[in-house]
């Protein structure tokens, strides 16, 4: 007999995030502090998903550095729209790997970025293991971009 899943437990707010991702708690919290938070709530199945898109979004000699090194090893499937991450690298990634990845692609590219996002906000399984807040916070960022041309 199969085990149940998991049950996860959607984010109570943005806020319950900050002290514990940034050491400050007057500090606001990041959209990739955001992201590793909840990335930190997901199922194992879904971590290695969602972490197979964030990977993709970055070429291969930032795969070979971000995370420190940690995911050189899916250089050889760079630039595909989802590279296929091992249960074992998902449960391995940090909440600071996470953030590091976000961050880097947030910077590198903002219309990469905005692509990620839509692509994350329109997968119905992460959203619903994220919670509406993230789905909120999302498309408040999508939007704010869209705005200012970023």
């Amino acid at each position: 007999m199969a085990k149940p899943p998991r049950p996860v437990p959607g984010p109570r707010s943005t806020d319950d995030a900050k002290p514990a991702l940034s050491g400050n708690p007057d500090a606001p919290a990041t959209l990739p502090m955001i992201v590793a938070a909840s990335f930190d709530r997901l199922a194992l199945r879904q971590r290695a998903r969602m972490l197979g898109r964030l990977l993709a979004s970055v070429g291969p000699l930032a795969l070979a550095v971000l995370g420190g090194g940690a995911f050189a090893k899916y250089a050889a499937h760079a630039r595909w729209p989802e590279i296929p991450v091992s249960l074992e690298d998902a449960a391995r990634a940090t909440s600071a790997q996470i953030q590091e990845i976000v961050r880097y692609i947030e910077q590198s590219n903002p219309h990469l970025f905005n692509r990620l996002l839509q692509l994350l906000a329109s997968d119905s399984a992460t959203i619903a293991a994220l919670g509406a807040s993230i789905a909120a916070l999302t498309m408040h960022q999508l939007a704010v971009r869209r705005e200012t041309g970023a």
